[in-house]
């Protein structure tokens, strides 16, 4: 039988060897931590995503305003056939966003696979244009297409080395609860990496830009976001943490993707089930 401290001894080094192998490249060329698999990411988040709604849906809180129905589906229609063009395989993801009837809550929010959600604190708070929106939905979309839930997900396992990492790798009864559970906390309420947020304000000024909305945008968004809630912090600032030079990136940003924006041309849409 083998002594427990030569059991430990063994797990820390598969894990440390799980580390070094389980990196892949994100779209923009960032080094990931890749522990779980953007489909167990997926699997786990369609869990998720419908244990989030139900109990909202039950309420009576969820896609209540078609006209704000119609405005969301045509901007995001318009970013996920970009998507699909950085992306190709995400054609086959189930696209989704509902809109959840909380005018007290400004924020939004992307799992993996594709399924979102917009609260209608951050229309009726922010006051958007249709420009400005579309680079909170871009920054969402992002963040699935960067595979930024599996990224979340993976450090959680290797930070709890002990119970969460035999716990996700086991075919326990309980295994795929767990990880719903994980995802719809680390989507709904934990914040993001800096430099995760960096890439999803990157790739989604790219999304929203192609699709045919200014990119400056994006710079007077985050001004606003910044002003509301007096000397409370809007969730969405709060789980997508702002490096001090935000804006001066953003608006950086907003000049080299001015010539995508500015090409003529229709813009697809895609039309969501």
């Amino acid at each position: 039988m083998m002594r427990p401290m030569l059991q430990h001894k063994h797990f820390i080094v598969f894990v440390m060897a799980a580390l070094l192998v389980a990196c892949v490249t994100s779209p923009t060329g960032r080094r990931q931590l890749m522990l779980v698999s953007e489909e167990t990411a997926i699997e786990a988040s369609a869990q998720a995503y419908q244990e989030t709604l139900a109990p909202l849906e039950k309420e009576g809180k969820i896609d209540n305003d078609p006209k704000l129905n119609a405005r969301v589906d045509q901007i995001i229609g318009r970013l996920i056939a970009q998507a699909i063009q950085m992306r190709p395989e995400t054609e086959n993801w189930q696209w989704s966003i509902k809109i959840i009837d909380d005018p007290e809550m400004v924020n939004a929010w992307a799992m993996a696979g594709g399924r979102m959600a917009l609260y209608t604190g951050l229309v009726k708070q922010i006051n958007p244009t249709d420009d400005e929106l579309a680079q909170v939905l871009g920054h969402e979309i992002a963040h699935a297409l960067a595979k930024h839930t599996a990224e979340r997900m993976s450090v959680a396992m290797a930070t709890q080395l002990g119970v969460a990492a035999i716990g996700m790798a086991s075919d326990s009864p309980g295994r795929d609860v767990a990880l719903a559970a994980v995802a719809a906390q680390l989507a709904v309420n934990l914040p993001n990496s800096r430099s995760a947020e960096t890439e999803a304000d990157r790739i989604g000024i790219e999304l929203a830009a192609k699709a045919g909305y200014d990119p400056r945008a994006a710079v007077t968004l985050w001004r606003k976001m910044g002003e509301v809630g007096g000397s409370s912090t809007p969730q969405f600032l709060s789980t997508h943490p702002s490096p001090a030079n935000r804006e001066q990136t953003l608006a950086a940003l907003a000049s080299q993707m001015m010539p995508y924006y500015q090409a003529p041309g229709e813009r697809p849409v895609y039309q969501l089930q």
